[in-house]
C-alpha cells in the first residue's frame, strides 16, 4: 500500500504535491487544511484520513480532532498537534502529527513519529516537505519529499 503523508497545506495544493497524489492508495493529512475544497481535491485521489488543525475553523467541524486508523497491520494515531497527544498509546504504531511546519522521521519507544513538514505555502523560510510511505505485512518504510520552492530575485536599489 502507498500512502501519501502530508500536512499543513494551508490552501494550496502545489502540482508538483498532486502528481505524488495521483499514485496514492490512501492519504493522511495532518491538519491546517484551511479550505473544504482542499478535502475535496484529496478525496478524488484515494481514501482520505484527515485531522482538524488550529486553523481549521468553522468550516471544519466535522473533521475530527485525532484519528486512529490500521492499514496494512499498522496503527496510525494522528493528530495536528502532538502537544494533544493522549497519555496513554497502546497499541499505536505510527504517530502523524503536523503544526510545526518541520519534518520528523524519528523512532522512538518502538514507535514511528512523523511529521512530513509543510507542503502549502512556503512560511518561515522552511523547506516544502511531504512524506511517501510503503506499507506492507505490518512494516513501514518512509521516504522524505522535498519539493524546490521559487526563489525570488532580491530587491536591489
Amino acid at each position: 500500500m502507498k500512502l501519501v503523508i502530508l500536512s499543513d497545506t494551508h490552501g494550496l495544493l502545489r502540482p508538483q504535491v498532486k502528481e505524488y497524489l495521483k499514485t496514492a492508495d490512501a492519504i493522511l493529512h495532518g491538519g491546517d487544511i484551511n479550505k473544504q475544497s482542499i478535502v475535496d481535491e484529496l478525496r478524488q485521489y484515494a481514501p482520505l484520513y484527515v485531522v482538524r488543525g488550529n486553523n481549521d475553523k468553522e468550516w471544519a467541524e466535522t473533521i475530527p480532532h485525532d484519528l486512529t486508523v490500521t492499514l496494512e497491520g499498522l496503527t496510525f494515531y494522528m493528530v495536528h498537534n502532538k502537544k494533544e497527544l493522549p497519555a496513554d498509546m497502546t497499541g499505536v504504531d505510527v504517530v502523524v502529527f503536523g503544526h510545526s511546519h518541520k519534518y520528523l522521521q524519528e523512532e522512538r519507544e518502538g514507535r514511528l513519529w512523523l511529521n512530513p513538514g509543510s507542503c502549502g505555502p512556503r512560511r518561515f523560510h522552511q523547506e516544502i516537505t511531504m512524506m511517501m510511505a510503503r506499507v506492507e505485512n505490518g512494516r513501514i518504510q518512509v521516504e522524505k519529499i522535498s519539493i524546490p520552492h521559487e526563489t525570488l530575485p532580491e530587491n536591489r536599489a
